[in-house]
């Protein structure tokens, strides 16, 4: 390895010196967080204690609630402190782990939506072979794959990354990402460039298109139904719809922030920085518990049974 970790530092240089706005920032960052936590983990519970739920589509969903967490845990921390610190910098050992954490966490959450588009397809277009298609089996070999492909080539990137030799060392940015690390080298690597642009083709836009095409087969199938039978893949559809536009919203803002070198108010980097970490999971568990009526009743139905028990 051509960097010591004990010796290369990273600098941070649109964070500002402490004062009244930086601890506002970390107030809302705060309380956003929080809310994360608390939000996802409650909707993780209530799906493990009630039995009712042990679905594909809710084991699923546990999953994209634990992405979230661990995606808004690789940056929310790590802001708050820099935030109340004099000086914003870090290892490069810190650095490179940031930078693996956000980029599987969006590649888990992108897979874990494509399965919950493939399971959509099955139930809505394929009814009777549901249950011989959508087994425990299948969808943890499903998920294992999800999270373990991301996670081996990101890993890579990673390791290729800390290959190089850096002449620089100040980001322009909140947070390390594989770009601005890049950018810090001595030499371009086309390698690296030309592995981000693959891995991103393989792990976002490609699940990506997955969820367009799953959708795509239910319109075709849905049309061809009764006006009933539209309404109800509707329903069991809105959430699912409403959280991939959402995510990938989220996606495009990050992604355009990353690859343009614009200098922005610290609240408005702040902001960029912080959406695609922290409204996907704050918003996901929300979205589901306001239009899956079968969460809102196994949480009446936990509340009820400890109200006895009392």
């Amino acid at each position: 390895m051509n960097n010591s970790v004990s010796t290369v530092t990273v600098i941070f240089t649109v964070y500002g010196p402490p004062g009244p706005y930086n601890l506002a920032f970390f107030i809302f960052i705060f309380v956003l967080y929080m809310s994360i936590l608390c939000i996802n983990l409650f909707l993780v519970l209530v799906i493990c204690i009630e039995s009712s739920l042990h679905r594909p589509m809710y084991i699923l969903l546990v999953n994209l609630a634990i992405s979230g967490v661990i995606g808004s845990s690789s940056v929310c921390p790590t802001i708050m402190k820099y935030l109340l610190m004099e000086k914003q910098e870090s290892s490069l050992e810190g650095c490179l782990t940031q930078v693996f954490f956000t980029s599987v966490y969006g590649c888990w959450v992108y897979g874990i939506l494509a399965l919950m588009a493939y399971d959509r397809y099955v139930s809505i277009c394929k009814p009777l072979q549901y249950h011989t298609i959508m087994t425990p089996t299948k969808v943890k070999l499903l998920l294992a794959v999800v999270y373990l492909i991301p996670c081996s080539l990101s890993a890579f990137q990673v390791y290729m990354i800390s290959r190089i030799q850096l002449c620089k060392h100040t980001i322009d940015k909140l947070l390390c990402n594989s770009r601005a690390v890049v950018n810090l080298s001595c030499v371009k690597s086309t390698f690296l460039t030309v592995y981000g642009l693959l891995l991103a083709t393989c792990l976002i836009i490609l699940p990506f298109l997955l969820v367009v095409l799953s959708y795509v087969h239910i319109l075709m199938v849905s049309l061809k139904t009764s006006k009933e039978s539209q309404k109800k893949a509707l329903r069991t559809c809105t959430s699912h719809l409403v959280t991939f536009i959402n995510f990938s919203v989220a996606t495009f803002f990050g992604v355009i922030y990353h690859h343009l070198n614009l200098h922005l108010p610290t609240a408005v980097n702040i902001f960029i920085s912080m959406h695609f970490f922290v409204i996907p999971p704050l918003l996901h568990p929300i979205i589901y518990g306001i239009k899956t009526q079968e969460i809102w009743r196994s949480i009446n139905k936990i509340v009820r049974r400890k109200i006895i028990q009392l």
